[in-house]
C-alpha cells in the first residue's frame, strides 16, 4: 500500500497524484477527475424515520415539518403501524407496553393514516423542500423496519410477518429498511438470515439512531434503552463479514415531532439536484451515507466508483476528502473491518497567519436548571469578514419511546429569522440538560472569513457578548445570562481548516477477500460522526 498525500486540502493531493506519483498512468488521472465530479455533487441531507403524535409520541405533525424545513432539505415523519407478532398474553409486565401500541395502530387505521398523508403530500414543495410517507413495522424475529414511500398513495398493508411485508408491497415503489439493528436477536435485533441480498426493495441499513451506534458491538454510542443492549450478531460489521451488500445511513428515531434532531441522526443523500426521482434513484443505487448531526461533507472514491458501487480491479485508488464542521478526531479508512490509514486531526493548533482566516465557530445556548424553556432571541453579528455559510445545530425534546405519566407537549420549533453576510438572527428554546450525558442544547455553526482583530457578538435576550477571532482561537468562552446555575452562552474555540479538513489518496493492491469492502468513518473531536457507504471490490 502507497499513501500519496494526507491532510492537505484537496486539490493540492490530486495535483500530487495525478504528477507527483511516478507509478501514475492515465487511469489515474482519469480517477482524478472522477473523484472530482463525485466531490461536486449534491449532498442532500434528510431524516427518513422519526415519529410525532400521529401515533405514538409527541408534537403535531404540522410543526414536526416546520421543524424539519429548518435543517434538512427532505423528510418523512413516521407513523407507527404494526407488529405482527406482538407478545399479547405472554407477560403481565408488558400490558401497558403493548396497550399504548394497539391503541396507536388503531387509531392510525382509523382514518390517522389517510389525513397523514395529505398533510405530507400538501408539504412538499419541489426543488425546496420534499416529504416522503413511511410507516413502522415492528417484529420480534425480524426486527423492526421502515417502509419508505415513493408515492403518496402507497397502502397501508397488513403484514403477518417481515418478510410478508415486503411481499405485499412488491407491487409498490418503497424501500424497506432495518433499524436499531444492535438489539439481541428474538427481541427485536436485526435477523441477518433474513437480509435479501441483491433486492431493490432494501438497498440500506439504519446503523444509529437514539437508540445508538450498532457499527459493531463496541465503541460510542451503546444501547442504553430499556429494550436492552446492543450485541455483535446484530451489527453493520457482522452483516458486512458475512457478505451482504447494503448502503449506511442514520435517522434519529425521534418520538418528541422533531426531524433531523440535531446529534440524533441523519441521511445524505448524494443527488445532482433536489428531485425526488434524483433522490430516490440515488437511495437505491446505495450513493448514501450517515452523519449523527453534523454535515460532514465526506467524499470517497475508488478507481472513480462512487460509495455504494460494486467494481471489479486489483489495483484500487482510494481518494478521499472530508470537510467537517468541527475539529477533526480521526478518518478511517476500513477494508474488511480493519482500518488500514487512520487520517490523525490536530490535537491543538494555531490561528492561520494572514490578514482573512477562514475558520468555523460554534455557538451553543442552554444549560439552565429549571424545567421550563428557556427563549432566546436574539442574532449573532460579524464587525468585519463575511459569513460564508451557517449550520443549525437544532435539538427536539429527549424523548425515544413513552413512558407512564408522560403528558403531551407542544413542539418548540427553532428557527433561523434571517441571515445575511454579517449576520443570523435565530429564535430558539433551550431546556436544561436531562442529565450529564444528554445534551440539550441549541447551537449554530459559522463558516467564516475575517481578520484576526474582526468581532463577533451574540447579542441575546438583552445581552451582548463578543470576542475577536483571535481571542476564539485561544480557547472556548462561556457566559452565564442570570448568573450561576442559570442558562449560558457558550463560543467554542474556532477550527482551522488544518483543523477540520482531511484528504488523502492510497493505493492498495492488496486483494484479502474474493470480494473486498471499504468505507470512511469520521470522528469529530466533539463526538459527532459520519459513515460512508462501502465500495466493494471484486
Amino acid at each position: 500500500m502507497k499513501r500519496i498525500k494526507t491532510l492537505v486540502p484537496l486539490f493540492a493531493a490530486l495535483c500530487a497524484a495525478v504528477s507527483c506519483n511516478s507509478a501514475g498512468t492515465a487511469s489515474d488521472s482519469e480517477y482524478a477527475r472522477r473523484f472530482e465530479q463525485i466531490s461536486s455533487m449534491g449532498k442532500y441531507i434528510g431524516d427518513i424515520h422519526n415519529h410525532c403524535n400521529v401515533t405514538y409520541g409527541h408534537g403535531d405533525l404540522e410543526d414536526a415539518i416546520e421543524a424539519a424545513k429548518g435543517q434538512l432539505d427532505f423528510c418523512a415523519v413516521t407513523p407507527h403501524a404494526m407488529w405482527p407478532d406482538i407478545p399479547v398474553m405472554e407477560d403481565p409486565r408488558l400490558s401497558w407496553v403493548i396497550d399504548y401500541h394497539l391503541d396507536a395502530f388503531r387509531r392510525l387505521r382509523k382514518g390517522g393514516y389517510d389525513k397523514y398523508v395529505a398533510k405530507m403530500k400538501s408539504s412538499n414543495e419541489p426543488g425546496k423542500f420534499l416529504t416522503f410517507a413511511s410507516y413502522e413495522c415492528h417484529s420480534m424475529e425480524h426486527g423492526d423496519h421502515v417502509v419508505l414511500c415513493r408515492e403518496y398513495d402507497t397502502p397501508l398493508v397488513e403484514p403477518v410477518s417481515v418478510p410478508d411485508l415486503k411481499e405485499k408491497l412488491r407491487a409498490y415503489n418503497v424501500y424497506v429498511t432495518p433499524h436499531h439493528m444492535g438489539y439481541q436477536g428474538g427481541y427485536r435485533g436485526y435477523n441477518w438470515a433474513a437480509f435479501p441480498d441483491n433486492d431493490p426493495q432494501t438497498p440500506f441499513v439504519e446503523m444509529f439512531s437514539r437508540h445508538g451506534l450498532a457499527e459493531s458491538d463496541m465503541g460510542d454510542y451503546n444501547y442504553l434503552h430499556d429494550m436492552g443492549p446492543r450485541v455483535y450478531e446484530g451489527s453493520v460489521l457482522y452483516g458486512l463479514e458475512h457478505g451482504h451488500k447494503f448502503g449506511l445511513m442514520c435517522s434519529t428515531d425521534q418520538h418528541a415531532g422533531y426531524p433531523g434532531s440535531y446529534g440524533d441522526g441523519r441521511i445524505v443523500v448524494l443527488a445532482d439536484s433536489l428531485d425526488k426521482d434524483a433522490l430516490w434513484d440515488a437511495m437505491g443505487k446505495r450513493h448514501i451515507y450517515g452523519i449523527t448531526g453534523d454535515k460532514i461533507d465526506v467524499n470517497f472514491s475508488i478507481n472513480g466508483a462512487m460509495m455504494g458501487d460494486v467494481i471489479k480491479g486489483s489495483k484500487r485508488q482510494i481518494f478521499v476528502d472530508v470537510k467537517a464542521q468541527n475539529v477533526i478526531d480521526y478518518v478511517d479508512i476500513v477494508k474488511n473491518g480493519r482500518s488500514i490509514c487512520r487520517l490523525n486531526g490536530p490535537l491543538s493548533y494555531d490561528m492561520p497567519k494572514g490578514k482573512k482566516v477562514h475558520a468555523k465557530i460554534k455557538v451553543n445556548f442552554g444549560w439552565n436548571r429549571e424545567e421550563q424553556y428557556i427563549h432566546w432571541n436574539g442574532k449573532l453579528e460579524l464587525s468585519g469578514g463575511e459569513i460564508l455559510s451557517y449550520q443549525p445545530c437544532f435539538r427536539g425534546a429527549a424523548f425515544t419511546s413513552p413512558q407512564p405519566g408522560e403528558t403531551e407537549f407542544k413542539t418548540r420549533v427553532n428557527r433561523v429569522l434571517d441571515s445575511d453576510s454579517r449576520s443570523v438572527t435565530l429564535d430558539m428554546y433551550s431546556t436544561k440538560n436531562p442529565n450529564v450525558l444528554t445534551p440539550a442544547m441549541q447551537g449554530i455553526v459559522l463558516e467564516v472569513c475575517m481578520a484576526p482583530d474582526d468581532v463577533l457578538t451574540a447579542d441575546f435576550n438583552g445581552q451582548k457578548f463578543s470576542y475577536t477571532l483571535k481571542e476564539l482561537f485561544e480557547g472556548t468562552k462561556a457566559h452565564f445570562m442570570r448568573g450561576w446555575l442559570s442558562e449560558c452562552i457558550q463560543f467554542e474555540r474556532a477550527a482551522s481548516e488544518e483543523a477540520f479538513c482531511a484528504s488523502t489518496i492510497i493505493e492498495d493492491d492488496k486483494k484479502e477477500r474474493d470480494t473486498d469492502y471499504y468505507y470512511i468513518r469520521v470522528r469529530q473531536r466533539d463526538g459527532q460522526w459520519a459513515w460512508s457507504s462501502p465500495i466493494w471490490v471484486e
